[in-house]
C-alpha cells in the first residue's frame, strides 16, 4: 500500500505520519533486500511507531513526546479494538526491542537476524492495514 491510499482512508491531518510509516517501510524493504537485518528490523519498528502515533492522533488530536508515551496510550487505545488481534498489540513493543537490539546491543551476536526482520516487515505491514480497516461499528453505521 502505497501512501495515497493510506492518505485517502484517514483524514487528512494524519497524512505526516501516515507517510513516514510508508516511506519507512520501503526504505526497509529495500534494506533488507541489500541483507542488512538491523536496519530493516529497526526501520520497521520506526514504521509501526509512526502509524501508531496516527492512531492516537486521530483519536486525541495530540501524540505523546516520547516513545514510552506512545507505547502505553497506543495499547490502551487498542485494548479492546477487534481489528487487533493480540500479536498485533503486542507488536510496537516488541518490534522497539529489535531496535534496541540495533542501536545498543554490542559483540558478534548482536545483530537482527534477516529472517526475523522479514517477519517483522510483513507485520509492519499487516499492522498498518489493520489500522486502516474500519471499526466495526462503524462500518454498521455507513448507509446502505
Amino acid at each position: 500500500m502505497n501512501s495515497d491510499a493510506m492518505v485517502s482512508i484517514f483524514e487528512a491531518r494524519n497524512h505526516i505520519f501516515l507517510e513516514k510509516a510508508a516511506k519507512l517501510l520501503s526504505d526497509s524493504e529495500a534494506v533488507l533486500s541489500l541483507g542488512l537485518g538491523d536496519i530493516a528490523g529497526r526501520t520497521a519498528y520506526l514504521a509501526v511507531f509512526h502509524a501508531a502515533r496516527a492512531l492516537i492522533f486521530e483519536r486525541q488530536d495530540t501524540t505523546p513526546k516520547t516513545h514510552r508515551g506512545v507505547h502505553v496510550r497506543f495499547v490502551e487505545l487498542v485494548r479492546t479494538d477487534v481489528r487487533f488481534d493480540p500479536d498485533l498489540r503486542s507488536f510496537l513493543s516488541q518490534a522497539c526491542k529489535m531496535k534496541a537490539v540495533a542501536d545498543y546491543d554490542t559483540g558478534p551476536e548482536a545483530e537482527v537476524p534477516i529472517a526475523e526482520a522479514a517477519v517483522a516487515l510483513v507485520t509492519a505491514w499487516r499492522f498498518i492495514i489493520t489500522l486502516l480497516r474500519p471499526f466495526p461499528e462503524q462500518s454498521s453505521r455507513e448507509p446502505k
